[in-house]
């Protein structure tokens, strides 16, 4: 599992396997993306992040507040060709995005202020090694009722690995195989099934793909049948 320890000494060109150069952003883009979010931040009202993947379970930056929430216009999507960390070029499996349309509900937590800045770069560091996402400011609905502005991570369209088909047909071959350094694509998925289930969610767009990624791996696992 990515840890705190292992995200601040990582080297982003080789931590996460082999990136296409083209594609790696440098330490002064990923300090200029985090330094344009930060300047957009609304009347300096406390910084929440929207975790909807693998921040729910592993969210590795400290928090004050942690709370349930809902983000509406936006829906998970496995719209991001992974070619690295659970997958490889040769292999490539697909990662969680937003994607336009319907809703989302995740977690969302309240970063300290006084350790905001280190708290986001290394949440920049995780997120942004390709630039793969817009770090959007967006209303988000809390379980108990409040409204809150939280960062969410949302998809680029424009992005050179964004896949528009995002189909459980499509996509569930693709996450049944793919691998690399920190782990099996197909993990990420059950994790996330898992903490939504533990907590009481549900989302649809997990349904079919779950048990045609389940099916994949039992036709090909030699101890299954």
């Amino acid at each position: 599992m990515l840890t705190r320890d292992f995200l601040l000494k990582a080297d982003c060109k080789t931590a996460f396997g082999a990136i296409e150069e083209s594609l790696l952003w440098t330490c002064e883009q990923r300090a200029a993306s985090l330094s344009a979010t930060l300047s957009c931040r609304p009347n300096h009202s406390p910084v929440w992040i929207f975790g909807y993947g693998s921040l729910m379970w592993n969210p590795i930056f400290e928090s004050d507040e942690v709370a349930e929430g809902t983000l509406k216009g936006w829906h998970r999507a496995f719209c991001l060709r992974l070619t690295a960390g659970r997958g490889t070029a040769q292999q490539p499996g697909r990662m969680l995005a937003l994607k336009e349309g319907g809703e989302t509900t995740g977690l969302a937590f309240r970063l300290p202020e006084e350790k905001l800045r280190e708290e986001l770069e290394l949440l920049w560091k995780r997120e942004m090694v390709t630039g793969c996402y817009l770090p959007t400011w967006r209303e988000l609905e809390l379980s108990d009722g409040r409204s809150v502005t939280a960062l969410a991570f949302v998809m680029d369209p424009r992005h050179a690995l964004y896949e528009a088909d995002s189909c459980p047909k499509t996509i569930a071959p693709l996450i049944a195989q793919a691998s690399g350094p920190l782990g099996t694509n197909a993990q990420y998925l059950y994790s996330l099934e898992q903490e939504l289930k533990t907590r009481g969610l549900y989302d649809d767009c997990l349904t079919d793909l779950v048990q045609r990624v389940r099916e994949l791996q039992q036709c090909h696992d030699p101890l299954v049948g």
